[in-house]
């Protein structure tokens, strides 16, 4: 499938539904894409999938949400998103690229580690903290966010 990547220009053009995908909370959604840069993914004129990037320091990026329509997931589309943002962190001159994920997202913990991420710490209890409502995924309560991060060279 070809997919092309661009910049959200606007921000009402990011796709909320995508977004929310990925993460639940609205409020924390609309904090980062004020501060970030929302990358969509297109097949054609579709935007099928997206990701959002956060300078973190001068030198460290982070990728804050990845999400793919699910009707067109288990297609390859994600670990494109995920080359696309490490493509993107190597051109702004990061170090390090970090993302975190639930200790339940175990199809987004094998792709992230696929595509050379290691796993640098856990944040207990961070989705406890963060959200109002429980999140469970295939049965597994998520409580805890896993920390990965792949230096990339950089400064």
């Amino acid at each position: 499938m070809n997919i092309t990547f661009r910049l959200a220009e606007l921000p009402d053009e990011a796709p909320m539904e995508l977004l929310l995908l990925a993460d639940p909370s609205r409020a924390l959604v609309e904090a980062y894409l004020r501060e970030g840069s929302c990358f969509l993914a297109c097949a054609g004129s579709e935007v099928v999938g997206e990701f959002v990037l956060i300078d973190t320091a001068p030198d460290a990026v982070e990728i804050i949400n990845v999400a793919v329509r699910p009707e067109m997931q288990g297609r390859g589309i994600g670990k494109q998103l995920i080359e696309r943002a490490i493509e993107e962190a190597k051109r702004r001159g990061a170090a390090h690229i970090d993302i975190g994920t639930g200790n339940s997202s175990l199809h987004q913990l094998k792709l992230y580690q696929r595509c050379g991420f290691r796993i640098v710490g856990i944040d207990r209890d961070f989705f406890l903290r963060h959200y109002d409502e429980e999140i469970v995924e295939d049965g597994i309560p998520c409580r805890d966010m896993i920390r990965l991060r792949m230096d990339c060279g950089g400064q």
